[in-house]
């Protein structure tokens, strides 16, 4: 298919009442309440959304997802229900929703607050400078990168090793090792924002020199990536390489590559170093070569269990190639995301959500915009941890941003 093709084949998917309904109806109960969100939407395993505290990674991703609805409304109103959803309540909703991420500003015991507070605030100070997001995004950097390492050159990504089953058991000691998920690099734009607000060049600093020992100890020949290496704290080098939501020690976790292309890019777009450019582009030529012929990604691009799918993979990817292109223009690449984008739409959107005049939501029979997605499936984990074939928040998250940034690009006209 043609780029244009891809296009309008994904267009009222992207922009339709339907998508918007998903996030309005889960977030409006809510608004409500007298105190903001303490708990916040992580997966939907059957119907409904699963919950986690706020200081679980991934409760910025639904403020977030608020705040890109928000951003859309404002920039691109025609592809906004706007006669639906009152724009000043969707603004209050957003608000409402990260209010309770404020405090974790200060959190210095997690390595993934560029994913818990750059969703909302980033667009929030872009939107109106306000000075509370700029300090939340500023505070929020430096606690990041009080987790930075200079010995080994890495932000600690775990305190500690989490158990699993059998002979890939392993232990860590906090004090001699230090533990790094190919995730963290897409928790780099924190600190590189971080720099740009408070002039403070350290922060920046601390973000690619992690980006550059990732490159150089995270990756195979072949531009697969690890998930886990574990750093010796004394000498700084490497000790162990292994996985812990992958398949194997030596497979590829496919949100995992994505995780590398959107990071390696966003490391580019901040630092304009050809490398982590070359980077992101090797890492996507790897993960397009590996995807099965529906297009889909398998939550392991080496894992049996081929039917077992995580589109939240696909989407992050496909966020990530759009700003290769961003960069690039490279229509090749912008296909291929596009491309991406139609095949996980066709697998697993869930079924359409109607969003009444009034601004009430049906929410038919999920709470996600998509499913099929793959949170772990290691076969050695504990068992309670295993969740597949199911919804998540970020997937969600990247979808829409994935509809902004089109049209950005100015690919809709």
């Amino acid at each position: 298919m043609t780029r244009d093709a891809y296009l309008e084949e994904i267009k009222d998917y992207l922009y339709g009442d339907a998508t918007v309904a998903k996030i309005w109806g889960v977030a409006t109960p809510a608004l409500s309440e007298p105190q903001p969100p303490s708990e916040f939407p992580d997966y939907s395993k059957g119907n409904r959304y699963t919950c986690r505290d706020s200081d679980f990674w991934t409760s910025g991703f639904f403020p977030g997802s608020l705040y890109t609805l928000l951003a859309r409304n404002e920039k691109y109103p025609e592809y906004f229900p706007s006669q639906k959803i009152n724009p000043v309540k969707l603004e209050y909703a957003a608000k409402w929703w990260a209010e309770g991420m404020v405090k974790h500003k200060n959190k210095t015991d997690n390595h993934d607050l560029g994913f818990m507070l750059v969703p909302s605030f980033e667009t929030e100070y872009l939107r109106s400078e306000s000075e509370k997001s700029k300090e939340v995004l500023i505070k929020g950097a430096n606690s990041l990168a009080s987790r930075f390492d200079e010995k080994v050159g890495c932000i600690r990504s775990w305190d500690e090793l989490f158990p699993i089953k059998g002979e890939g058991s392993r232990t860590s000691n906090f004090d001699k090792d230090l533990v790094v998920i190919i995730d963290n690099m897409c928790n780099l734009n924190l600190l590189y924002l971080g720099a740009e607000l408070s002039g403070d060049s350290r922060l920046a600093d601390i973000a690619t020199t992690h980006a550059e020992t990732t490159l150089k100890n995270h990756f195979r020949d072949d531009w697969s990536s690890y998930h886990v290496v574990m750093y010796d704290r004394e000498t700084g080098k490497a000790k162990d390489k292994f996985t812990f939501q992958g398949y194997a020690d030596e497979s590829a976790w496919t949100r995992g590559q994505a995780w590398g292309i959107l990071g390696y890019v966003e490391t580019y777009m901040y630092t304009k170093d050809k490398k982590f450019l070359d980077a992101a582009l090797n890492i996507t030529k790897y993960y397009l070569s590996m995807l099965p012929e529906d297009g889909v990604p398998p939550w392991d691009f080496d894992a049996p269990d081929k039917h077992i799918r995580d589109v939240s993979s696909g989407m992050a990817a496909a966020f990530g190639m759009l700003k290769i292109y961003e960069c690039t223009k490279d229509e090749e690449i912008l296909n291929y995301a596009l491309k991406l984008v139609n095949d996980c739409i066709k697998l697993a959107y869930n079924k359409k959500a109607t969003l009444n005049n009034d601004g009430t939501v049906d929410l038919g029979q999920t709470d996600t915009i998509l499913g099929k997605s793959t949170f772990i499936n290691n076969p050695d984990v504990v068992e309670e941890w295993k969740i597949f074939d199911h919804g998540l928040v970020y997937a969600d998250y990247y979808f829409l941003m994935i509809g902004n940034k089109l049209l950005e690009l100015g690919l809709y006209k």
